[in-house]
Formats: structure tokens, sequence, C-alpha cells
């Protein structure tokens, strides 16, 4: 009988034993589930890319103005992470990090009116795109690299006096991406 009773509490030592295992595995498996997730939604974060043409559908001229005039490109190719809005023209970094930015300009060649546009941070002038001749069509763009804080804006102006022109080719567009957050 002895014998039994030392068996017994063995057992139950060792039950004991494994249900404090088992706790502190599910414990780590939520844990880990948790870690999984927030990774998860971070990930979601740091996939921002957008692409737009400028108009949505039908073909025009627009400009010259005598002062630059933001430009809002209404047609959404892309638009991963939803920080352009098609509605101003605005992109709005969603998380500090380092972005490229990227737009094409194409208008028809005009004696008086060259075509182009300028990249602007919080409204600061940063690269200008711009190409004049008189006939013909024209093409003019640029591109930059910049380290954004999470509420940077970040848009297109057309240059002063100039025209430009889309139309269902689409020919003008600004696209930007996360590159890497900081």
């Amino acid at each position: 009988m002895e014998v039994q009773k030392k068996e017994l509490e063995n057992l139950k030592q060792q039950h004991q034993a494994q249900a404090e295992e088992l706790i502190s595995v599910k414990v780590k498996a939520n844990n880990t589930g948790n870690e999984v997730e927030i990774l998860r939604r971070e990930g979601e974060v740091n996939r921002v890319a957008f692409s737009a043409s400028l108009l949505d559908s039908g073909s025009e001229d627009i400009g010259p103005f005598n002062a630059q005039t933001n430009l809002v490109f209404r047609r959404v190719v892309a638009n991963i992470g939803n920080a352009y809005n098609p509605n101003t023209g605005f992109f709005i970094a969603p998380v500090r990090g380092v972005y490229h930015f990227e737009f094409f300009i194409y208008g028809h060649g005009h004696a008086s009116h060259g075509s182009g546009a300028a990249l602007s941070k919080n409204g600061e002038h940063i690269v200008l795109g711009y190409e004049h001749q008189a006939s013909l069509g024209v093409n003019a763009g640029n591109s930059a690299t910049l380290l954004l804080e999470v509420g940077d804006v970040v848009f297109l102006r057309q240059w002063k006096n100039t025209r430009i022109h889309d139309s269902q080719s689409h020919h003008t567009t600004f696209s930007g991406h996360l590159l890497f957050p900081m």
C-alpha cells in the first residue's frame, strides 16, 4: 500500500508539473500570436505606394495660370496604404521613412507656354520638371527621394504660365512609394 501511495504522489507531482508546463506553453503561444499580429499590422503600415494620372477621363489642356497651381491627379492606378488623396492631390506620409516620388508631365508644344510641374514637400519646392518647345509634344519629368515624417504632405504644383495635357492615354502621372521605414 505504501508503494502505491508513493506512486500516486509521484503521478500527482508529474501531473502538476505537466499542467504548469502546459500553462507556460499556452502563454508563450498567445504571446507569439500577439507578436505575429503586431508584425502583420506593422507590415501593412509599411506597404505604401501610389500611382495616379491627371485626368480620370477625357482629354484636356490645363493652364496656363498666372501662379503655381496645385495639381490633383484624379485617376488612381494604385493606392496601397491609402496615403494618396485623389480629391486633394496630396500624399500624406503615414509612417516616418524614406520615400521616392516621380512625375511625368506631357504637353503640346506651344510658342508661348512650356509644360512643367514642381514637386513640393509641406509647401516647399523640391524639384522641377519643365520642357518648352514651339511644336510637337513635350515631356518633362523629375524624381526625388525624401525623408518624411508622419503627416508630411507631398504634392505637385503646375509651374506658372505652363500648359499640361492629359487624355485617355494618361501621359501625365504622379507616383511614389515607401522605400523603407525609419
